[in-house]
């Protein structure tokens, strides 16, 4: 009778510990990678180490002894494969790391390539190979896509900073437009770039900051929030109208700051400051495609003239430029590629073709414009974004639905700034409609 009592008992238990681990995975996931996922997954590391760097051409071997037997030369057995020294795992929240020694003679580049077979052989999401100093390499394994179900962290609130979503090591993912004050944002259409856009202007939304937009596909996307614009461009004309009073307004901002013997808005007493003004631009080709004719040229290259200006001088003015397009290529013209060297910021989503990846990021890390360009369709909302230290992160914004965001800049329709010289451009332009 004991025989049977204990195997069922046994049985018991085991089903007790399979139902517990699977509640546990679900709703305490961290919990459940450092007691079940991080043991097995720093057993397959350091099981699989040696052979997937002999696999790899990540392992040396060191030339075969050779000896004198009287007259005779004497070579000995070779030696075996030398695996690169190896750390032991350290956990992370949902991952681990790995530093490796380098042997004399290797790059990163090696190990970078070796990526993919790290992931295959320690049966994780992902890993990330980077150079903390001469000679190491971190390996960063992440054991599941920590973006497929952001969580909403918390963020700083601070003027011109915006609680975008969530970034692949589980941090909040902010643009602070103070730190970094003019950014560029690539996406094809359905990628996520206009949920980023929505969700950036909710954000600025209940702050001191006079927001313009710029859309010259007759204000589809960003004329949902107009109660919040101080303006909105709507063709190239409006844009030139709008741009030309925005740098006449920086211009009287710059001899303020002159008068007052500062070098930026920051520095006057508040009852002096004027207000930030960020300007979003929708779809940034629509600016520089010209149909040919002498005024189509010349709204084009006022365009590009305008927008270039409040990116080199706007930045200490309290003037931010955020340029979104599904297409950004040279093909635009010079003034995208002299434009794109004034916006510090970059965030890359899925794109149609690697070009637009390639100016988006190219620049500036070539390992980051392969991880934009391996963004699939199903990964809305997923792109590659640059950090103020100068590193990039993949990150997720989170989705904020049209109902919301419309919502939202409606309820905060009544503190929209109003600033005189784009007052007086909407008019002009209104009433030269009429």
């Amino acid at each position: 009778m004991r025989g049977p009592i204990s195997l069922a008992f046994a049985l018991a238990v085991l089903a007790w510990v399979l139902v517990v681990g699977d509640l546990v995975r679900r709703h305490r996931p961290a919990w459940h990678w450092y007691l079940i996922g991080y043991p097995v997954a720093a057993f397959r590391v350091l099981s699989t180490w040696r052979k997937v760097a002999v696999l790899n051409d990540l392992a040396v071997s060191h030339r075969p002894r050779r000896g004198l037997l009287g007259e005779l030369m004497v070579k000995g057995d070779p030696l075996r494969p030398v695996a690169p020294r190896v750390s032991f795992p350290r956990a992370t929240r949902m991952g681990l790391t790995v530093i490796v020694r380098l042997h004399a003679g290797q790059t990163p580049a090696t190990y970078m390539k070796a990526a993919d077979a790290f992931v295959h052989a320690w049966r994780v999401h992902g890993v990330r190979v980077t150079s903390p100093e001469r000679g190491l390499v971190m390996l960063t394994a992440t054991a599941t896509d920590p973006l497929e179900r952001p969580g909403l962290a918390a963020a700083p609130a601070e003027l011109l900073s915006a609680l975008i979503g969530a970034l692949e090591t589980g941090g909040a993912w902010v643009i602070n437009l103070r730190l970094v004050p003019h950014w560029l944002i690539a996406g094809a259409t359905r990628s996520g770039k206009s949920t980023l856009l929505a969700r950036l202007i909710t954000q600025l939304a209940s702050q001191p900051v006079a927001l313009v937009g710029v859309d010259c596909k007759g204000g589809m996307e960003l004329g949902l929030f107009s109660g919040r614009l101080s303006a909105l461009a709507t063709c190239r004309r409006e844009a030139v109208g709008v741009l030309s009073a925005l740098v006449v307004d920086m211009q009287g901002r710059m001899q303020l700051c002159r008068s007052a013997g500062v070098r930026s808005i920051w520095e006057l007493p508040d009852p002096l400051r004027p207000i930030p003004v960020v300007v979003i631009v929708d779809e940034i080709a629509e600016l520089y495609l010209s149909d040919g004719t002498r005024e189509s040229k010349a709204e084009t290259e006022q365009c590009s003239t305008l927008l270039l200006r409040l990116a080199q001088l706007g930045a200490a003015l309290g003037l931010h430029l955020v340029v979104a397009g599904q297409r950004v290529g040279s093909d635009l013209g010079s003034g995208v590629t002299a434009l794109r060297a004034q916006l510090g910021g970059r965030i890359c989503h899925r794109v149609n073709d690697p070009g637009t990846a390639e100016m988006a990021l190219g620049d500036l890390n070539k390992d980051a414009v392969a991880v934009a360009q391996a963004i699939t369709a199903e990964e809305r909302g997923v792109a590659v974004c640059t950090s103020p230290d100068g590193g990039w992160s993949r990150a997720r914004s989170y989705l904020t639905p049209t109902e919301e965001a419309v919502a939202i800049t409606k309820k905060y329709a009544a503190t929209t700034p109003v600033l005189a010289a784009l007052h007086g451009a909407v008019e002009f332009l209104d009433g030269d409609d009429k």
